[in-house]
């Protein structure tokens, strides 16, 4: 049954480095003290002006007023440094945990990000959600000042201190306004960012194609198509920003002058002086000062939507590990009982009592969308189904510990991902430890051993000096997961991009490993089912059969899944390392070693394009050689001819020479019975 979903609960965040609170709670401490000391300061300048007036002493008065304003100053200071501190402590925290969450996912639950959303979540969105507990400490003492002045004020006058309140909730309105619009905003914003981010990559990833398509200009306008929406978001932000320090701007100062005018008839009645009078009107600046948050607002909305984007990730449901280990010298059984699979509401895969024998070479073949890499990546347990359970050597994959199950499951792809350090490094890298021998050892069975040799440091050269091709790159991964093969290895189109002599080669090497094992491999060439202990056809994500290749052959339709149509006679099926219903061995696509039969042929040898000297039989042949397309040695027949060699169109009876062949004579299309050389083109005459 499928785990995942007690992988993390909703509220559960990735495994990784919890964001320290000791930084926010220092800028809140730093922030509220240099809140204070500024409250402080009007009331102390206050008393000494009052002093000075009665002439009196204020020298201790004028101290303390020097005091507070110097530590208002080093406060400010200590809150700006510990800003910076905990804004990259908890960015970095934000981008761990969120790297984390995603690499520890269920890997087929994250195919809906693309690598541009990902990437800005990571960079710029954990960016601005690391800067919002600096953000909400400095907004929390923010408001500490205005209700400190509030308070102060009212101890100065009551009366102006009941006009400075008045007038407060209609800054609180701007500030509630601005807050829920920048909201909108700000999520629209960064998800257009994510877009474009998402385009550029793709246009990176396809360079080559569009250079050689010559789609540049149309290629560049897709990329910056979003960029007018995008534009348009960040001038609304703008101007809401403005639109709130332009409100509050107009406020304040009425709020001011008003309290300054209440202030001054306290003055004139005499319930006030001149001191109180110069301290309350800078309360009433301190209190109108709530104005001013929106600064602070506007970051800590956007730090709170860029924070939902990287949860997003943290909380990407991964698999839960069990504590159990494998029967030591278990020979790799795997069984698949009941297995369900749904993606979107539809059942992909459905496996009942699917047993593979340990030790077996296991090819798994079908079309296009039949299930095969969700077979692989369920055996594996990159995934769990929904229903059902897969066991190995008679343990269920969802009990066994990370470290068991990644020590014995192996798996290689189609496009692997190397990292960095040193092409040994690379091998090397996973849940075993490896000497250089058995680096070396591996990188040979996976038939990288000659290109590496040439390398300018061998295996010690750094990857991003190596300059790979596909084929290569691929067989790097091949060796990492050689290296680390337990008792099943899952190769998921992992030989694509070799060439058929190298794939042989490949397969030779893993047949002769020290260390044997059950391998589970997705295959599309009917040579590499051929060489499979068994066959596992998907249709629609059902099994359909098991058997050898050589049982399913005879089936029309498991040999249209290799690109014929399942007709006797089908150039894409026939003799493609297969077995046919004859005796006589013919080679099949990419074989160069393994004699096979062709589905028709029942008397003589066949060759595949890649053979230049071994006689094949084309489609459709039932008694007489032909010549695959390097050949120059064998006569050819046509796809109806029986036994005589190969007639052009016309051709009654005499032969010519074919235009490829130089040595077997064929008809040209006008030909009635006397043989000329080469094409007609020629004209030459024997």
């Amino acid at each position: 049954m499928r785990s995942t979903g007690r992988a993390r609960a909703a509220g559960d965040a990735a495994d990784g480095p919890r964001p320290s609170r000791a930084a926010e709670l220092f800028v809140l401490l730093c922030s509220v003290g240099a809140a204070l000391a500024a409250v402080a300061q009007p009331l102390a300048l206050g008393a000494t002006l009052d002093l000075l007036l009665a002439g009196g002493a204020p020298a201790r008065w004028l101290l303390l007023s020097a005091a507070l304003l110097l530590g208002e100053l080093l406060l400010d200071s200590l809150t700006a440094l510990s800003t910076g501190r905990c804004t990259a402590g908890w960015t970095a925290a934000v981008r761990l945990r969120a790297l984390a969450g995603l690499l520890g996912c269920v890997p087929d639950r994250a195919r809906d990000l693309t690598p541009g959303d990902v990437g800005t979540r990571l960079t710029l969105n954990a960016a601005d959600a690391g800067a919002g507990p600096a953000a909400r400490a400095a907004l929390a003492a923010s408001l500490v000042t205005p209700v400190g002045a509030l308070v102060a004020l009212a101890l100065v006058d009551v009366w102006v201190a009941l006009c400075v309140l008045a007038g407060l909730p209609a800054l609180g309105l701007v500030l509630r306004a601005f807050a829920r619009d920048t909201g909108a905003s700000v999520a629209a914003y960064q998800r257009v960012q994510s877009e474009v981010a998402t385009r550029l990559l793709e246009t990176m990833d396809g360079a080559a194609t569009i250079a050689a398509a010559g789609t540049a200009a149309r290629e560049r306008a897709r990329v910056l198509a979003p960029l007018p929406e995008l534009a348009a978001l960040g001038r609304r932000m703008w101007a809401l920003h403005g639109r709130a320090l332009g409100r509050s701007g107009v406020l304040v100062p009425l709020l001011v002058l008003a309290a300054t005018g209440v202030g001054g008839l306290r003055l004139a009645s005499g319930a006030l002086s001149v001191g109180g009078l110069l301290a309350a009107a800078r309360y009433t600046q301190l209190a109108a000062g709530v104005g001013g948050a929106a600064s602070l607002l506007g970051a800590l909305v956007r730090g709170r939507q860029a924070r939902a984007r990287t949860l997003a990730l943290e909380r990407l449901p991964a698999l839960v590990h069990g504590t159990r280990e494998l029967p030591p010298d278990g020979p790799g059984a795997l069984e698949l009982r009941g297995v369900r699979v749904v993606r979107d509401g539809r059942e992909v895969l459905r496996a009942d009592a699917l047993r593979i024998p340990g030790g077996a070479t296991v090819a798994v073949v079908g079309r296009g969308g039949a299930g095969k890499s969700v077979l692989v990546a369920v055996a594996g347990r990159l995934t769990d189904p929904d229903e059902g359970e897969v066991l190995l050597d008679g343990v269920p994959l969802g009990a066994l510990s990370r470290e068991a199950l990644r020590a014995e499951v192996a798996f290689a792809f189609e496009r692997p991902v190397l990292g960095e350090g040193t092409v040994a490094e690379a091998v090397a890298a996973g849940p075993r430890s490896l000497s250089p021998g058995q680096v070396r050892a591996a990188l040979t069975a996976a038939g990288a051993d000659g290109f590496v040799r040439r390398l300018p440091h061998g295996d010690g050269t750094p990857l991003a000096a190596a300059p790979l091709s596909g084929g290569e790159h691929q067989r790097l991964g091949l060796a990492r997961a050689f290296a680390h093969a337990g008792r099943l290895l899952i190769m998921d189109d992992a030989t694509s991009s070799l060439d058929t002599a190298t794939e042989h080669e490949v397969d030779r090497a893993l047949r002769g490993s020290p260390r044997p094992g059950t391998r589970l491999v997705v295959a599309h060439r009917p040579s590499v089912a051929g060489r499979a202990d068994l066959v596992v056809w998907l249709e629609d994500g059902r099994v359909r059969a098991v058997g050898t290749h050589r049982e399913l052959w005879r089936v029309p339709g498991y040999r249209a899944v290799f690109g014929g149509d399942g007709t006797p006679g089908t150039r894409g099926g026939a003799g493609a390392d297969g077995h046919g219903s004859g005796g006589t061995p013919a080679f099949g696509a990419g074989n160069t070693g393994a004699p096979t039969l062709g589905s028709e042929n029942t008397r003589a040898p066949v060759l595949d394009a890649e053979n230049t000297g071994t006689p094949v039989l084309d489609a459709g042949n039932t008694g007489a050689p032909t010549l695959g397309s390097e050949n120059t040695r064998a006569p050819v027949l046509d796809a109806e001819n029986t036994g005589t060699p190969v007639l052009d169109a016309g051709n009654t009876g005499t032969p010519v020479h074919d235009t490829e062949n130089t040595r077997t004579p064929v008809h040209d299309t006008e030909n009635t019975g006397t043989p000329v050389s080469r094409s007609a083109a020629e004209g030459a005459r024997p």
